[in-house]
């Protein structure tokens, strides 16, 4: 049997629904890709700090290497009847750059502390677009955020 969709948010409304989800999910899919073109697609937990996304991941790992290498990733938080696609660049952070008060929010929200083993790096994404949508009839306006900038 065919489900008959909510009515579609508003602009506004989708904003605040996704700041929520940053706020409050603990994981997110993370994609890049490697110079070849290799996709690498990976849960990882993330803190919605000074509006990026700081996340962490082994240093060796293809998701730290691609970020260091082209600063380029897509983040998935959500389902797929309730989606938010954020286009974003990051940059890994130097061993030590990471405020204390940050570390411990991580910590706090992941429920587990990488900092201090040497293996791991922390990184930081900066949406550059974010998409948002429930169904069909929230396609339209589903562009929130271009170029760094919101849009609603």
């Amino acid at each position: 049997m065919a489900r008959t969709p909510e009515a579609p948010r508003t602009g506004a409304q989708r904003k605040r629904d996704v700041l929520t989800r940053l706020s409050e999910d603990e994981d997110a899919w993370v994609a890049t890709a490697a110079p070849d073109g290799e996709p690498c697609l990976v849960p990882l937990s993330f803190l919605w700090w000074d509006d990026t996304l700081l996340i962490n991941t082994r240093r060796a790992n293809p998701t730290a290497r691609n970020v260091a290498r082209d600063g380029r990733a897509v983040v998935s938080l959500g389902h797929t009847r309730d989606v938010v696609l954020i286009d974003a660049t990051g940059e890994v952070l130097p061993d030590g750059a990471l405020p204390e008060a940050v570390g411990e929010a991580f910590v706090a929200k992941a429920g587990w502390d990488p900092r201090g083993r040497g293996a791991w790096v922390f990184m930081r994404l900066r949406p550059r677009g974010i998409r948002a949508w429930r169904e069909v009839n929230e396609m339209d306006g589903r562009h929130l955020m271009r170029d760094g900038h919101w849009l609603v």
